[in-house]
């Protein structure tokens, strides 16, 4: 075995150096048989006052992360998937074998801060009050080479913390040892998912798997990736949403689909945006948008109490309350409410002037819905902190969507904003093949312009439609903006295991 790597640190090569003394004695630094666990840390520290007797034969098995040698004994705080708790090693209380050889010469001296191990042992309170365990055997798991960054406090001061964020992103693996806030936001974002899910199954709805690699991308406004299969001799791309899927599904005699996916944008990145996301899409026939609004509440609210108890959610300096029911508004209504001009009769000439006044940025690709679009983001979405609906978006802004059935110009659709972002948007679907043909047609023409995100014209989705696609409420809830409101974070990266970096350098 080669024990040289390139630009080792001080404390690298020490441990190298460990890891040789301890395969002299004939130690496996990375045993292959397995190591039985019977209990986690948390389990122990929280049962042990009421049955202590229950706790008369546990195993352990986590991380080293502080010793502190005493002689013939030593205390060591071991870290498993739980929590910590304090284990107590005595020289002539370890059992023989290879366990003495490893507390003489090994643990003693040989083992690093980081390093895996397992106990067995029992439970007891110390003279201090402390819930630890007695050790009787002592195992080591696995050897690790390099050191964890170490947090000192002093005076309420944090030193050596490891909190910059770039580091944290690339290296979530050490984040998650050394900053065990972090494991709860994904556990929490978990449960999350298991709650919309159970909601969703509840129901009687189908989960189903559409392709992430499409012919043709589509069922959003937005730049795909695209790749090359070299069998076929193709080009596919990312899918960008599974919309377009999943009503071929509803064509097909389902009445009911959803589907937890990851979805990829080849967009600008954000601490709302990374290129892959995952979505939440659900399709139910014979339903419209105004029926999916109830749905949304009924089910969000729920999650919120899933992980809060009541509901309410604090963000920052926010108390969100996901109680029913919301604030509903109409986006020209809204617009109206935060801006004090009425748009819904201008043209696109008008609406241009009108976010040159609003000083919200504009450009010649922008058709008359990507500018009500942006007066929208800037002026109105900021303010909606609290779940709200907003309704009856102009047709140029929905190309999927179904025409409004009291309003002519506008389409059944609704977002609902939180936290002063979108988390989810629903239409009453389109099922009408020649108006959808036209809308395809018009989406075309704003790409002529230069809208990169104007969707293309997939024929094998009309032809769907022209087998006939029931009245339909479709959504799409983004899981990792909703799990920014449900865990408090301020970044999509705080809620993605591993979220998309430029390259190391």
């Amino acid at each position: 075995m080669s024990n040289h790597a390139p630009h080792l640190s001080e404390q690298e090569l020490v441990r190298r150096e460990n890891l040789r003394k301890i395969q002299e004695l004939g130690i496996d630094p990375y045993p292959a048989a397995a190591f039985n666990v019977s209990h986690h840390s948390q389990e122990v520290v929280d049962g042990f006052e009421d049955n202590p007797d229950a706790y008369a034969e546990v195993s352990l098995a986590g991380r080293m992360m502080a010793q502190r040698i005493m002689g013939k004994a030593a205390f060591m705080e071991l870290q498993d998937a739980a929590g910590r708790i304090q284990c107590y090693v005595a020289r002539d209380e370890i059992a023989p074998g290879e366990d003495k050889a490893l507390y003489n010469d090994v643990f003693k001296k040989y083992l690093d801060l980081g390093d895996w191990v397992g106990v067995r042992g029992h439970a007891f309170r110390t003279q201090t009050g402390q819930i630890s365990i007695h050790v009787k055997e002592l195992r080591l798991l696995s050897k690790a080479l390099r050191p964890l960054p170490v947090v000192k406090e002093k005076d309420g001061e944090v030193f050596d913390a490891f909190s910059d964020p770039e580091q944290r992103y690339r290296q979530r693996y050490v984040d998650l040892i050394v900053n065990p806030e972090v494991r709860e936001t994904f556990i929490k974002r978990a449960r999350m998912v298991t709650s919309m899910r159970d909601f969703l199954n509840g129901k009687g709805y189908l989960e189903v798997e559409t392709p992430v690699l499409q012919p043709l991308y589509g069922g959003a406004a937005a730049r795909p990736f695209k790749t090359h299969h070299n069998t076929l001799d193709q080009t596919l791309y990312l899918r960008i949403a599974d919309e377009l899927y999943l009503k071929r599904l509803i064509v097909g005699g389902y009445e009911g689909v959803f589907e937890f996916a990851k979805d990829f944008r080849n967009e600008g990145m954000s601490r709302f945006h990374n290129p892959e996301f995952t979505m939440m899409e659900l399709y139910v026939a014979y339903k419209d948008y105004r029926w999916m609004m109830d749905l949304v509440e009924e089910m969000l609210e729920g999650v919120a109490k899933a992980l809060t108890g009541d509901g309410v959610v604090t963000v920052g300096k926010n108390a969100i309350n996901f109680a029913r029911p919301w604030k509903r508004y109409t986006m020209y209504e809204a617009i109206r409410v935060f801006t004090d001009i009425d748009i819904s009769q201008m043209d696109e000439a008008q609406l241009r002037d009108t976010a040159r006044k609003l000083h919200v940025s504009t450009d010649p690709s922008m058709g008359r819905g990507k500018l009500i679009d942006e007066i929208f983001g800037e002026c109105v979405e900021p303010h909606l902190i609290q779940p709200t609906f907003i309704t009856d978006y102009p047709e140029e802004m929905s190309p999927l969507a179904k025409k409004h059935r009291d309003h002519p110009g506008l389409v059944e659709r609704f977002e609902v904003i939180c936290n002063g972002k979108e988390i989810a948007n629903a239409f009453s679907e389109l099922n009408d093949p020649i108006d959808q043909r036209q809308r395809f047609e018009a989406q075309l023409e704003l790409g002529k312009r230069g809208d990169d995100e104007a969707m293309v014209l997939d024929e094998d989705f009309l032809r769907a439609l022209e087998y006939g696609m029931p009245p339909t409420a479709g959504i799409g809830i983004g899981i990792d903006r909703l799990a920014m409101i449900m865990t408090n974070q301020p970044s999509i990266q705080d809620v993605l295991f591993f979220p998309q970096m430029k390259a190391e350098k």
